[in-house]
């Protein structure tokens, strides 16, 4: 018997899936399946039925796969945790890729197709037309290679330590010590986690270079020129285009790099070096104390502050958050053996959101939380307005405005983290300025994986001189890297997202700019900016991107007419705080 851990979840009333059910049992899944393909969809009354089937038993399946993945997330050294994993990676997942196929082509050729009402299903008959499309049985084997290739760069980057200040700590640990007024404890600190990912910069590079093949055959399979074509319809992008991205990325040059300049030049006149070096970047310039907003040994106190600030901003917002509990829906503390970064799953049986992350301390601890708290509300509210699971999710472009408000929306709330006014006012300038500074590793990430997957056969040298050339165009002149070519060459190992989930960044870029109109609006109407919040975000997956950014009062564009404005408006808040 594999270990898994027993959160407690609410179980919902079935019709379709026997309440026993175990996921883990392809057995017990493929007559449920075998009677779906087999049921006859003459009329729409008939298709709706079916729909509601195949979604409950996509919702429980969705789930089980989803929870192995947070357990293994949170304990990747588990060995009975990794063997759940990977049977379901293994053993379930490639089966149901090519069984979840079936049933798309059975929907799109269904006679009862015709009578559905357009305005609901049009988004989801669209969405499933593209996945049909780009199915091939062949994809199947090679998607599970790659996902067993992420396992192999989660353990690594979990099983990372060093010791520093009497005691092991993980890599995110020790970026408390970035803000540490002395000098040369910020670049020991440095220094030593740099050299810590360079140990196993090979095994990183080789992991990224097979998962760089099997994608592009992937591709090739598919009928694809190269992955970011196929990318583009897998993530279902009918919006926009790679050109637009690139436009993007160069607004975001012309735009937001003077402004990084800018910003790091009263950096290095207020610390008073000659240079800016990769250890100066998150200390304060006037010498004050590290912001410390919670003791990480104390996570239940991290979560009833930023509960205060959801009850701030709108005491619904706190009742919402107030049900998640340690354990069924919340994973906060960095240790050994845990997966980098941080996530919102949303699981879609029970529905009920989990939150994960490396909390360390840090200011940008609390800005993770009230993101990941802003997912969470997504989907409680889609969840509650949608009954088809599979309707319930947004495009991420949307998703990630959903977080992104909620850290503006809670960064005039600091105050519940600080005793000193001053304090709070530090930690919003932190976040404005991180905002600024955002864009330009964005468009860096985003550039890189364009260069990446439009140029097939590259060589890991190659590769490494593109991302030198495309992230020295968004590196500040003020910043010094000489004698670090090697921990400059392979920051981007850092990203998870170039592992996971190609393709996913821009998404950040594009929902930076729908957030912060929400938040002018916010400062301007709160009661007016959190209907249109909460109406955005109850719509789910049944509107196209631009009608769900029209719904919560913004518009989706990330053009340097949209852009240039609101950036101003982050320079002029800015202005009115205290240094």
């Amino acid at each position: 018997m594999t270990k898994t851990i027993e959160r407690n979840l609410p179980v919902p009333a079935r019709t379709f899936v026997p309440a026993d059910l175990n996921p883990a049992q392809w057995d017990q899944l493929q007559p449920l399946y075998d009677a779906l393909l087999a049921r006859e969809l003459d009329n729409a009354d008939a298709l709706e039925a079916w729909l509601a089937d195949y979604s409950e038993l996509s919702a429980a399946v969705g789930e089980y796969g989803s929870l192995r993945n947070i357990d293994y997330a949170c304990h990747t050294d588990d060995a009975d945790i990794e063997k759940a994993y990977m049977h379901y990676v293994e053993n379930i997942a490639p089966k149901l890729s090519p069984l979840y196929n079936q049933l798309r082509e059975k929907y799109l050729a269904a006679p009862g197709l015709s009578g559905l009402n357009p305005e609901r299903y049009d988004i989801l008959t669209r969405e499933w037309k593209a996945s049909s499309e780009l199915f091939r049985e062949a994809n199947v084997p090679l998607g599970t290679k790659v996902t067993k290739l992420n396992s192999d760069y989660d353990k690594l980057i979990g099983e990372m330590q060093v010791e520093f200040d009497g005691k092991t700590q993980t890599l995110q640990q020790m970026a408390r010590y970035q803000e540490e007024t002395d000098r040369s404890v910020r670049e020991e600190a440095w220094r030593l986690s740099a050299t810590r990912r360079l140990d196993d910069r090979a095994a990183i590079d080789g992991i990224f270079q097979n998962m760089f093949e099997i994608r592009e055959q992937v591709a090739k399979n598919a009928d694809c020129p190269n992955y970011l074509d196929y990318s583009w319809k897998s993530w279902q992008r009918f919006d926009y285009t790679p050109k637009d991205c690139t436009d993007f990325a160069d607004t975001i040059e012309r735009v937001v790099m003077p402004r990084v300049a800018g910003l790091d030049r009263a950096r290095r006149e207020k610390l008073g070096v000659d240079t800016l070096r990769p250890w100066d970047g998150s200390v304060d310039p006037q010498g004050r104390s590290p912001l410390r907003p919670f003791n990480p040994d104390d996570p239940q106190r991290m979560v009833e502050r930023a509960t205060e600030i959801f009850r701030r901003i709108d005491p619904a917002l706190a009742t919402d958050f107030a049900t998640m509990t340690f354990g069924r829906n919340l994973d906060l503390d960095s240790r050994k053996g845990k997966r980098a970064g941080g996530f919102q799953a949303s699981l879609t049986e029970s529905q009920q959101p989990f939150i994960f992350m490396n909390a360390a301390g840090l200011q940008r601890d609390v800005d993770t939380l009230l993101h990941e708290g802003g997912h969470a509300f997504h989907f409680m509210w889609a969840a509650k307005n949608e009954p088809l699971s599979f309707m319930q999710h947004a495009p991420i472009e949307f998703c990630e405005v959903a977080s992104m408000s909620m850290e503006l929306m809670g960064c005039d709330h600091y105050g519940v983290y600080y005793d000193k006014p001053e304090e709070a006012a530090r930690a919003k300038r932190k976040q404005l300025e991180g905002i600024i500074r955002f864009f330009p590793w964005m468009a860096t990430i985003d550039m890189f994986q364009h260069w990446v997957y439009t140029h097939p056969g590259h060589s890991i040298e190659d590769r490494t001189k593109a991302w030198l050339d495309i992230s020295g165009r968004f590196t500040s002149p003020e910043t010094d890297w000489s004698g670090l070519g090697d921990v400059q060459a392979a920051r981007w190992h850092a990203q998870l997202h170039l592992f996971h989930i190609p393709f996913y960044y821009v998404e950040y870029g594009i929902a930076q700019l729908g957030a912060l109109q929400l938040w002018l609006k916010y400062k301007q109407d709160p009661k007016a900016a959190l209907e249109g919040y909460r109406a955005g975000l109850s719509l789910g997956g049944t509107k196209p991107l631009p009608e769900l950014f029209e719904g919560a009062g913004i518009k989706f564009d990330f053009s340097a007419a949209t852009m240039e404005p609101l950036i101003a408006a982050v320079e002029d808040e800015l202005a009115l705080l205290p240094d």
